[in-house]
């Protein structure tokens, strides 16, 4: 059920990504050391976006489930990515969106450069 809920939700993410004018490159890009959920590219940018959906809030908000620890794998996870596509020099950075279904609907929640690199 959550994995279910994660795919929805990464699913819609892309779209609403590519409405914004991003490029997807990846999605579910898998690495020895963990996956990143989407990268894109917005303008002369590589991002890396994490994506967090919830049926409810009785865990808080999607977004603050983007912990330090979390925070500091997605950076590990971005580096790595960078060597093994030739791209170390490029700018990057990390979006996260954060997905509370409502009503049926999704309320997003897009945090656009959500941490340092």
């Amino acid at each position: 059920m959550k994995k279910e809920i994660g795919k929805e939700g990464e699913l819609f993410a892309i779209g609403y990504l590519k409405n914004k004018g991003y490029r997807i490159l990846q999605s579910n890009y898998q690495t020895p050391i963990g996956e990143i959920d989407i990268v894109a590219q917005d303008g002369d940018t590589v991002v890396f976006v994490e994506v967090k959906t919830r049926r409810s809030l009785s865990y808080g908000y999607p977004f603050e489930a983007v912990t330090k620890q979390k925070r500091k794998r997605m950076k590990r996870l971005a580096l790595y990515y960078m060597k093994v596509n030739k791209i170390l020099g490029e700018k990057g950075r990390f979006d996260v969106i954060g997905l509370y279904l409502r009503d049926g609907f999704y309320q997003v929640r897009h945090i656009v450069d959500a941490f340092e690199v």
